[in-house]
């Protein structure tokens, strides 16, 4: 087994080595490295031809229309176009939106703009359990609501939205549904054509593909969903994102696509069997709590408390193993989680909370160190805490 142990896959995955081969041969004068838009030559037009089957292998993972898919750098900027661009082209129509407090920052923080600039923003609670009710959304809902925009996976619980239930009631109501999948996509089957979302985000890199590349899913069918654009420049991306191509990203984001797409069932029913394992070996421990809902989770995901203990304390006792307080966008600040906080998880418990997120190339030997390692930390951490002599006598 190889020390450090990796286990913040839910901030980012390893590019897997196939991968990683895919990139280097779309970069060097011996590959496919033109402009894709130098249609005059045929580097230019080799790259765009490899662009193109990119873009059919994420659709196929979707069930989309390739034309549906637009490139973007990532998932924070497709969630920026998509509830940007569509409060902007939707203005005469409404300018409200719902959201929920547990979303990802990408996402909160443009709603917060958006609120600035003339839109009115409704942020639901959710249940303890971190998942939104159907009744708080239907009860949120106005005759000038634009858009709702949930997450299908929430990034520091693991617990996973209901979007058919979501999406039929948003079009029962003539309202738009845009859907964060950064961590769904590849790990949860996604069928676009049976599942009522209008737009959807997508990252290479939570899916063992490069940084700085992404995807906005945007419905052409029944109706096409009106954007308007956050760059200009180029006409690129049907004048929906201008900017050069990155050939070698957008060929390595496909294959990711397309691998996770093939392995996604025997993948993601390894990485659920060493989840369990893991939280079986936590669960024996003294007064250790689940955050999150325990049935309806993704696989690689979940958010653990243990307490009498700060999480930051467990952390530095463990150097050889990578994993995290909440998302990886907000742990520099050493916030309380605001999804746990929203959750309604107290102060104590919030601070003692650690998300551990598995992936493709963790293995038994590591999460049995990991369960090992942790339990020990903990119990002589708890030795040393008042907090938790307090707790037990109380």
């Amino acid at each position: 087994m190889r020390l450090p142990i990796y286990l913040d896959y839910a901030a980012t995955t390893p590019v897997d080595p196939r991968i990683a081969a895919l990139l280097g041969r779309h970069l060097t004068l011996e590959g496919i490295f033109g402009n894709p838009s130098s249609t005059t030559h045929v580097f230019g037009r080799q790259a765009a031809q490899a662009i193109e089957t990119a873009r059919r292998q994420v659709a196929d993972l979707l069930n989309a229309d390739p034309r549906e898919i637009i490139w973007t750098s990532g998932a924070t900027e497709a969630n920026n176009l998509a509830l940007a661009g569509v409060m902007r082209a939707q203005a005469r129509r409404g300018r409200h939106l719902i959201t929920s407090k547990t979303e990802h920052k990408a996402v909160l923080d443009v709603c917060q703009r958006l609120g600035q600039n003339g839109c009115t923003v409704t942020y639901l609670d959710p249940n303890p359990d971190s998942r939104i009710s159907l009744e708080r959304l239907a009860g949120a809902l106005r005759p000038d609501t634009v858009l709702v925009s949930l997450m299908h996976v929430n990034n520091e619980t693991g617990v996973i939205h209901d979007l058919a239930a979501i999406g039929a009631l948003a079009r029962e109501h003539g309202v738009l549904f845009h859907v964060d999948a950064a961590q769904s996509a590849g790990k949860l089957p996604i069928d676009l054509q049976k599942l009522p979302v209008d737009l959807l985000s997508l990252s290479a890199h939570k899916l063992y593909g490069p940084k700085g590349i992404g995807a906005l899913y945007v419905r052409q069918r029944p109706v096409r969903v009106r954007l308007e654009p956050l760059l200009y420049g180029g006409g690129q991306e049907r004048g929906l994102r201008a900017g050069t191509l990155p050939t070698h990203q957008i060929v390595a984001m496909g294959e990711a696509l397309r691998i996770a797409g093939e392995e996604m069932d025997a993948e993601q029913a390894r990485v659920r069997f060493l989840r369990d394992r893991l939280w079986q070996a936590f669960a024996a421990l003294e007064a250790v709590e689940l955050n999150g809902h325990p049935q309806d989770n993704v696989a690689g995901i979940f958010n653990v408390s243990f307490m009498g203990v700060a999480a930051e304390a467990v952390l530095a006792a463990l150097p050889e193993i990578a994993v995290s307080t909440g998302s990886a966008c907000t742990s520099a600040t050493n916030e309380l989680s605001h999804v746990l906080r929203a959750m309604g998880v107290d102060r104590l418990r919030a601070r003692a909370a650690i998300r551990f997120s598995l992936g493709r190339f963790t293995t038994v030997e590591e999460v049995d160190y990991t369960a090992s390692a942790v339990i020990k930390a903990v119990n002589r951490l708890r030795e040393l805490s008042p907090l938790w002599e307090n707790q037990r006598t109380s």
